[in-house]
């Protein structure tokens, strides 16, 4: 691996210990011929042994140091950009990809927004990620953990909580525990306005101590919405299914109210 010391303004902690490293790459399972893009490779601890397992692979990297010693190893793809920049749907170009990375954790909840454009063009991901961004992705209702952020990436994806990784596995070690997270695409995902329902999600979470009649109640008669739906509940008390299925309503009333 390289030897580049840590960046603070990258947010950079390099994953170093071998019995996590090959943990990871054993839940990846790469394959020769799969199109795998790595998220901030760093010194290279995931990139090496996917690059031995003959995949396609595409590394998207900002630190321009870094990026220099990637841009001249053969057998890799270089993207050199901020990652929330990069069009992942252009990127597979009718492949479909395999997302990994050790996501930078001040930016990692954009990321995963992102890359949920790209849904599509996605088989898996696997993602490192702070234990506690893990906990509330996979969290299920009722719970303190539950919240926007499982909704809007379980509506989309099947996740599954891997294992957890100690601070000791990185240089420098950060001030958290970090886990490990695979996210695959729903093969049938409910049909449903992606903006409608982050917006109900949003709102209904913004106090999420209180009844969804004094938020989620008043958003829903501005918006005019006269739908059947249980009010007497706090927003960590409604599944997934019930908020799509919200979403779902209120876009089909729209629909109706401009066709008449």
């Amino acid at each position: 691996m390289l030897s580049q010391a840590p960046r603070k303004r990258f947010g950079q902690h390099f994953l170093a210990d071998v019995g996590v490293i090959d943990a990871i790459v054993r839940a990846i399972d790469p394959q020769a011929g799969d199109h795998i893009v790595e998220i901030g490779p760093g010194r290279g601890a995931l990139t090496e042994p996917l690059r031995a397992s003959r995949a396609r692979l595409t590394l998207i990297e900002l630190d321009r140091d870094l990026a220099a010693h990637w841009q001249r190893m053969p057998g890799v793809a270089l993207v050199q950009a901020d990652v929330l920049r990069v069009d992942f749907a252009r990127l597979a170009a009718g492949s479909r990809l395999r997302v990994v990375g050790n996501l930078p954790y001040n930016i990692s909840t954009p990321i995963l927004f992102h890359l949920l454009g790209a849904v599509p063009h996605v088989i898996d991901q696997h993602v490192m990620l702070q234990k506690e961004v893990v906990d509330r992705i996979v969290a299920d209702p009722p719970g303190r953990d539950y919240g926007r952020l499982s909704v809007m990436l379980q509506w989309r994806y099947e996740t599954e909580r891997l294992f957890d990784v100690p601070a000791s596995a990185f240089e420098p070690p950060p001030r958290v525990t970090s886990g490990v997270l695979r996210m695959v695409p729903r093969v049938d995902p409910p049909v449903v306005d992606p903006a409608l329902l982050s917006q109900i999600v949003t709102v209904a979470f913004s106090q999420r101590r209180k009844l969804l009649r004094h938020t989620l109640g008043r958003w829903l008669e501005r918006a005019g919405g006269d739908v059947a739906f249980d009010l007497k509940r706090r927003a960590e008390e409604v599944s997934v299914a019930d908020y799509v299925a919200l979403a779902q309503t209120i876009d089909a009333a729209r629909t109706r109210s401009q066709v008449q």
